[in-house]
């Protein structure tokens, strides 16, 4: 017959086992796990009970109340002096015997504090003063869902929560400017949480497109160029952060907007929301255009824009002249390039690269081409699956409408040679342009600062996955203004997370979710034990407390 056995572990844990007695020998069936707490060892005698009962074995009925088996944490062994081999008695802890009780519930709660806490040390309590706004960010943390489904997973987490129709009001203050401007709000914590911690004085910005399983396009949801190349209805949203990553301001525009068109109005709404009067801006060759780059002049604004590598023949005109085809590895030159058409600011008569001036070469920006062999041969294999590519439509083995390096004429589809061999002249290059003067920031600075785009990238990925930022339960532009500063705000959080203990918020929530508090029955009454923290997780909640 099987049996509950407890041992005492190498750590000084109490262990909890199923075991029976096989030819006179003790034979260990399950290993049910090990409890550090009364919590945790109320939580294993029941769940062995579960393992040893026969619930299909009838009970008489004798009139009599179940007695609650009382049992006890095994403490250190107690070895006397003169005893070598022998190990004396356990016995009990001093906190004395506990009922092995009934589980009446857990929830880890643990996670949830450690959240809100976060969520405290970034100013929205103060700035909303809303605890079922709060709520909403840290289940979207914790288990991205829909609205109807939060219930369950605060419940889980110790937290009673709001009806659907509290939880669908407080999205509605959460739209937008209208009932309550929430998003300005948190964009004011943001910004505040943001200079206290470092400085804006360099920021970050990029697009992302989420799409819709709609049928039909609106004044909002439209098809346009889609980055994960759907023909779905979508929204385009743009995003600002710092040099770190932390989020700092929003946009959410139409999904057949141009991403080049988005940049100016989201920088025009932070600069005014904030007073800032110059910063520097980093984004990628999708914002490029001589108006963008004009209206961020005008606005007394330094950018750092990615160069398409198309404008390198006229920019490194006198680099070829001078010095020929070959470039060596890390080689950085640092000259200027026309802000529209061709100009004369770069003379490629003259050996030297000329030293970008905006009142010398007013109709000019500083350009910074920089050559990579590695970017060389991730060019060239590119640059060789095209050529393949566009071979096999010419011969027909593949259809295509229009590759690259295929052209149409009077004869046929043929080869592109000319454009094939000026993109290998140009494989490796990669281009900046900037309005920075170089005794301002140095060449290799603006390179540097244009590869902490990563950051943005990486705010893109957690919020797509980690948060689930797709809108799919969302249909009116209120309402998905609403989802999107939810998003924000727990982006937010999400960062000051990751960044305090090093961790990605999924590990952070995987490694804390499992220690849950439990609610047990002892006696016929109710106690709520805290669950046993090891080492590690301590040191984790230490970092998430700042």
């Amino acid at each position: 017959m099987a049996f509950i056995r407890r041992v005492r572990t190498a750590s000084g844990a109490t262990a909890v086992q199923v075991a029976e007695y096989t030819s006179g020998r003790q034979r260990i069936i399950a290993h049910v796990g090990s409890a550090h707490t009364e919590a945790e060892l109320g939580i294993l005698l029941a769940r062995a009970r579960d393992l040893v009962e026969d619930r299909d074995q009838g009970q008489l009925d004798l009139g009599l109340e179940p007695v609650q088996q009382r049992t006890a944490l095994l403490g250190e062994p107690a070895v006397p002096p003169e005893t070598l081999f022998e190990t004396a008695p356990a016995t009990p802890s001093p906190a004395g015997p506990v009922s092995s009780g009934r589980v009446t519930g857990t929830s880890s709660r643990l996670l949830f504090d450690s959240l809100a806490t976060v969520y405290d040390s970034l100013g929205f309590t103060t700035a909303l003063g809303d605890d079922v706004f709060r709520d909403l960010v840290v289940a979207r943390l914790v288990e991205p869902t829909s609205l109807a489904d939060i219930g369950r997973v605060l419940a889980e987490m110790g937290r009673g929560p709001a009806s659907y129709s509290t939880l669908r009001r407080t999205l509605g203050r959460a739209a937008g400017a209208e009932g309550g401007g929430y998003r300005d709000r948190i964009a004011e914590a943001c910004f505040a949480h943001a200079i206290t911690s470092g400085d804006v004085s360099l920021c970050l910005y990029d697009v992302t497109t989420l799409y819709f399983e709609a049928e039909k396009e609106d004044g909002l949801r439209k098809v346009g160029y889609s980055k994960e190349r759907r023909v779905d209805p979508q929204i385009v949203v743009g995003l600002l952060v710092d040099r770190h990553g932390f989020p700092l301001e929003i946009g959410c525009f139409e999904g057949n907007k141009a991403e080049k068109h988005t940049i100016v109005p989201i920088i025009r709404q932070f600069q005014a929301r904030h007073r800032l009067e110059s910063f520097v801006i980093v984004a990628d060759a999708g914002m490029l255009s001589a108006e963008n780059l004009t209206a961020l002049d005008d606005a007394d604004l330094r950018f750092i824009v990615g160069f398409r590598v198309t404008k390198a023949p006229i920019d490194l005109e006198s680099h070829f002249r001078w010095h020929g085809e070959t470039f060596a590895d890390g080689q950085v030159i640092d000259t200027v390039t026309p802000k529209r058409g061709a100009n004369v600011d770069n003379n490629s008569a003259v050996r030297a690269e000329p030293v970008w001036d905006p009142d010398t070469h007013q109709g000019s920006w500083r350009a910074v081409w920089a050559y990579s062999t590695k970017r060389y041969v991730r060019d060239n294999r590119t640059l060789n699956a095209q050529e393949a590519k566009a071979r096999a439509v010419i011969a027909g083995e593949k259809a295509d409408r229009a590759p690259r390096f295929v052209k149409n004429g009077k004869a046929g589809k043929t080869l592109d040679e000319a454009a094939l061999a000026r993109a290998r002249r140009l494989a490796g290059l990669k281009g900046y342009v900037t309005n920075l003067p170089a005794d301002m920031m140095t060449a290799s600075e603006v390179i540097g600062s244009y590869h902490d785009l990563w950051h943005v990238e990486q705010s893109f990925r957690m919020s797509k996955t980690d948060l689930a930022a797709r809108p799919m339960f969302a249909r009116t532009r209120d309402a998905i203004e609403a989802h999107l500063t939810l998003v924000f705000t727990a982006l937010a959080v999400a960062r000051t997370a990751q960044d305090r203990t090093s961790e990605s918020i999924r590990a952070i929530v995987r490694r804390l979710r499992v220690l849950r508090s439990a609610t047990i029955a002892i006696n016929g009454a109710q106690q709520t034990f805290a669950p046993h923290i090891p080492a590690d997780e301590q040191a984790l909640l230490a970092a998430l407390r700042g």
